[in-house]
């Protein structure tokens, strides 16, 4: 193989640029040419590719967001979509193709590798921590850290006016990140979607909490734990508390910023591996990492499995909120 792209794909993920820097410096040692593809498969569609260096990967690896941009492509979801991708893949004399990004982004890899032939691999960026196979995603130490420090904040004026706080987070469809937020923050409750969440079920903590004799309190919700948001739910419990209800919803702040030290490292390891994948002829999988070191994992089995939640966090949330 002497020639092979990198793009990023889906929602940006704070460490996506260290994982391209090292994907085009590990290419680059091992005597192949790399290229970039902008604004992920709708680049690859349009014919946006552009060949790389190691400087134009320079001072990047403490940066948010992504440097090859980012977009939706309905187009790549036809068949003649990602024909077209390939035959621009083609054109180039590129063999390889790495993706870097989530679930969808792996659907739309997986596709092009069982039509076209392409060989692909995929690197876990986002930071919903929710793709199965791998025990970090690249983005979600930054994310966690980030909602954290406002949680912290938050709390200190919750316990100034004898107030509760209602912290919404990222997580339409999983509560990774509220649950590691809430277990770091000492939230008084942990709302995700994986759990049935009743506003009954709040008000209860919340009473149980003020008997405590708890003048403040946060709680930490997942943005799809309750339908119409922590919002809607304030509306709810409101009336029960003897305490001023508020909600901060944290949004996409989470998703920006420089890169947690683990972060980085993260994305300069699977970056690395990722070539080295390619350059070994497998394909069709993806990069992560678990505790005894590189994973590399089916695309199919990815979606064919869940990734679950840690239910003892959920415990031990629950035991220390006394």
């Amino acid at each position: 193989m002497e020639h092979i792209a990198v793009l990023t794909s889906g929602g940006d993920a704070p460490g996506m640029n260290a994982a391209i820097r090292a994907v085009v410096r590990t290419a680059i040692h091992e005597g192949i040419r790399v290229s970039a593809v902008y604004r992920g498969y709708q680049g690859l569609i349009d014919g946006d590719i552009e060949e790389m260096g190691p400087r134009n990967v320079a001072n990047i690896i403490q940066r948010g967001g992504t440097i090859l941009k980012t977009a939706r492509c309905p187009a790549f979801f036809e068949a003649e979509g990602r024909r077209v991708a390939a035959t621009n893949l083609s054109k180039r004399g590129i063999e390889g193709l790495i993706v870097i990004g989530g679930d969808g982004s792996f659907r739309g890899a997986h596709l092009l590798g069982e039509e076209q032939g392409v060989p692909v691999i995929g690197i876990p960026g986002t930071i919903d921590n929710d793709i199965y196979g791998t025990d970090v995603t690249i983005g979600f130490n930054t994310a966690i850290n980030i909602a954290l420090d406002a949680l912290d904040r938050l709390r200190d004026t919750a316990a100034s006016h004898d107030r509760l706080f209602l912290i919404e987070v990222m997580g339409r469809e999983s509560g990774h990140i509220a649950l590691y937020v809430g277990v770091a923050g000492g939230a008084e409750a942990i709302l995700v979607p994986e759990h049935d969440t009743r506003a009954e079920h709040v008000i209860n903590v919340i009473l149980n909490a003020q008997k405590r004799g708890k003048t403040s309190s946060v709680i930490v919700v997942a943005e799809g734990a309750y339908q119409g948001g922590a919002l809607e739910l304030q509306n709810k419990i409101q009336p029960h508390c003897t305490y001023e209800v508020r909600t901060s919803i944290l949004g996409h702040i989470q998703r920006g910023g420089s890169p947690s030290t683990r972060d980085r490292v993260l994305a300069s390891r699977l970056g690395y591996v990722a070539v080295k994948s390619l350059l070994t002829r497998r394909a069709g999988v993806m990069v992560g990492a678990d505790q005894r070191g590189t994973t590399h994992v089916p695309f199919i089995e990815i979606w064919n499995n869940i990734k679950v939640l840690d239910e003892e966090l959920f415990d031990i949330a629950s035991v220390l909120a006394i």
